[in-house]
């Protein structure tokens, strides 16, 4: 144990060598210091571009119509592709990977509730629509379009956020009736939508809106999700499978990409992250070279430390020091000097990237100029790093000390005592 009297001679020695022991304390703040503020600044870049991908599936298909590019088996170039519903399970039967699938047939009109109006967009979209897009309805709020909704072909909807401030300022929509054209739809659900975004459209079930506006017709796209395709390689096999699977039912080229558009989040999520990944590397590397050069400056000053008291070590020998005593000392004199500095400079460190964090919130920076996406989103590092980064130089700083300590006590007292 540590008893007051090694506790007063090492304050007495840190006293006597102030410069020396700041400069060993700087590298070892500076050090921890730097490596949670890079930290910190790698994972709000990686928080503000993932917040961007909140609202959407990270393995969803999108596929669009367009017109033919190409001419194929006779047919001119210029062809509009037409989707259908058939369309859902034959691709089902040939991609068992397809999980959630949701359609999408889209209707502007002017919905009006009294003495209130606007005009929006509505989608007839498929119950899946809500888990692919992670469209969130609280249970305060209603619910999202069911599958009674789409076999009774009911006049139900979804209002945005936005939509139902606007129609129903004064009261909740739920269960309210709003008239788009000559047609009476009950309000079922609002969905959240912290942006309350202008464009945001109400949704209504796919077959009501495709009797009612499209005679049957009209999906002008649908989306999907897929599951087990983990590879760059597997996604693209797909997609090209996609493509062949299609232009067998609606006659185009599979290699025409304007007669189909397709959009696989997978590929966008997986280069992302990709890219995210080399900078935390990056930002790993430097930050660790910042800590060996604090680890590097801790060892040097105290390898002169112990040089410098090779003399003084020599004299305790020959009274009666133990060498077990006299490493002790050193060794806690080391830990003292490099837990405190290290401590501060984590508190530092912490305490900045905490506090632009709670500037950033207050400002709500990092939102782009429409108001819906982030670049930069709670910059703070993990408080477990932190803690780990500050115990490992306390740890290098108990080597630095104990390896040269070690040999220096290893001198006979005679000799230790002749050193200059």
């Amino acid at each position: 144990m540590f008893d007051w009297d090694d506790l007063r001679e090492i304050a007495s020695t840190i006293k006597h060598n102030k410069l020396r022991t700041f400069l060993t304390g700087f590298s070892v703040s500076w050090g921890i210091f730097m490596l949670i503020v890079l930290l910190a600044a790698g994972n709000g870049l990686r928080n503000g571009i993932m917040h961007n991908f909140r609202n959407m599936s990270m393995n969803k298909v999108q596929i669009w119509n367009g017109y033919t590019n190409k001419p194929w088996k006779g047919m001119q170039p210029g062809r509009e592709v037409q989707f259908e519903e058939s369309d859902f399970t034959i691709l089902r039967s040939h991609f068992p990977e397809i999980g959630l699938l949701s359609a999408t047939a889209s209707h502007s009109d002017t919905l009006h509730a009294g003495n209130e109006y606007l005009n929006g967009t509505m989608q007839g979209v498929f119950p899946d629509h809500a888990q692919i897009n992670y469209v969130n309805v609280k249970t305060e709020n209603g619910r999202f379009i069911n599958d009674i909704d789409m076999r009774n072909r009911r006049k139900s909807i979804v209002l945005s956020p936005r939509m139902a401030e606007v129609l129903f300022p004064n009261e909740k929509a739920l269960g309210k009736y709003v008239k788009a054209g000559d047609i009476m739809w009950q309000v079922v659900g609002t969905y959240n939508d912290d942006d309350k975004n202008n464009n945001a459209p109400a949704y209504i079930p796919f077959t009501t809106a495709r009797d009612l506006y499209f005679k049957g017709y009209g999906i002008s796209s649908f989306t999907f999700t897929v599951d087990g395709l983990t590879t760059k390689a597997a996604n693209e096999r797909f997609e090209q499978q996609l493509r062949e699977v299609l232009g067998r039912l609606h006659h185009f080229d599979p290699t025409d990409n304007n007669a189909v558009g397709l959009w696989n989040t997978a590929d966008d999520f997986r280069m992302t992250n990709n890219i995210l990944n080399g900078i935390t590397l990056f930002i790993w590397v430097v930050g660790i070279g910042t800590l060996i050069a604090g680890i590097v400056g801790v060892s040097n000053i105290m390898l002169i430390t112990v040089r410098e008291r090779t003399k003084e070590l020599g004299i305790r020998k020959a009274i009666g020091a133990k060498p077990s005593s006299i490493l002790k000392l050193i060794i806690t004199e080391s830990i003292l000097v490099t837990g405190i500095f290290g401590y501060w400079g984590m508190l530092l460190g912490i305490g900045l990237t905490e506090l632009i964090n709670q500037g950033m919130m207050a400002a709500g920076a990092g939102l782009d100029s429409w108001g819906t996406g982030t670049l930069f989103l709670n910059p703070t590092v993990n408080l477990g790093i932190a803690v780990s980064a500050t115990l490992l130089i306390i740890f290098a700083g108990v080597l630095a000390g104990y390896f040269p300590a070690r040999k220096a006590v290893k001198i006979s007292a005679i000799e230790a005592m002749r050193t200059e």
